[in-house]
């Protein structure tokens, strides 16, 4: 029990760990100060219905609808580009500052924001689904095979709670309108290289 638990936790953690789409935004977001809580827990609760659906098998849709991965590199990809083009356009206008940044937006475009992210994102199901689902595949009695999830979800909880509380410990490096261009040059250039990767995936 507690083996495949902590065997889920570190499969995921690792997983996890690379930075994406969704963990530049939950780290912005955790810079602002806004929506932290929501979109923490969207992010973990995604997580964890996809981990549960690919410990019980749930990979088999992929072999049911084999257009899906198309379909959804292609929409991830034009979603990116467009989040990466105002993350541009921000650093292009300037002037913004944490001050500032902390009155725009609001939780439900957050929230949407975060789960366009990681439901429009092939490779968390590659994850998921796929890597975590084939792990797990070595517990075969309920008990192991939910330990394995739980720690596997655990992992995901702690991760993104951390990186979004953590990241006010940057904060203060953040009070520039200097600073707020390169994070969002950086945030851009990651958004662009992704959907470059889609693109070249899905073979357009």
């Amino acid at each position: 029990m507690i083996a495949a638990a902590t065997t889920g936790f570190l499969t995921s953690f690792a997983l996890i760990l690379a930075i994406g789409a969704q963990n530049a935004f939950v780290l912005r977001q955790g810079i602002l100060r806004q929506h932290v809580f929501a979109v923490c827990l969207t992010c973990a609760l995604s997580d964890a219905i996809l981990i549960a659906l690919g410990v019980v098998g749930f990979g088999g849709l992929i072999a049911l609808f084999p257009n899906l991965p198309h379909i959804m590199r292609i929409g991830g990809a034009v979603f990116l580009l467009t989040y990466g083009t105002l993350r541009f356009w921000a650093a292009y206008q300037g002037g913004e500052h944490l001050g500032k940044a902390k009155s725009s937006g609001n939780r439900r475009s957050a929230i949407f924001t975060c789960l366009v992210l990681t439901w429009f994102n092939p490779h968390v199901y590659l994850d998921t689904l796929g890597l975590i689902g084939a792990v797990s595949t070595q517990y075969e009695p309920l008990l192991p095979k939910t330990s394995f999830a739980i720690g596997a979800i655990s992992a995901s909880f702690l991760f993104f709670f951390s990186l979004g509380y953590g990241a006010k410990l940057i904060s203060p490096f953040m009070q520039s309108s200097k600073a707020w261009r390169i994070l969002d040059i950086l945030v851009g250039s990651l958004m662009w290289v992704l959907a470059l990767g889609l693109i070249l995936e899905s073979g357009i």
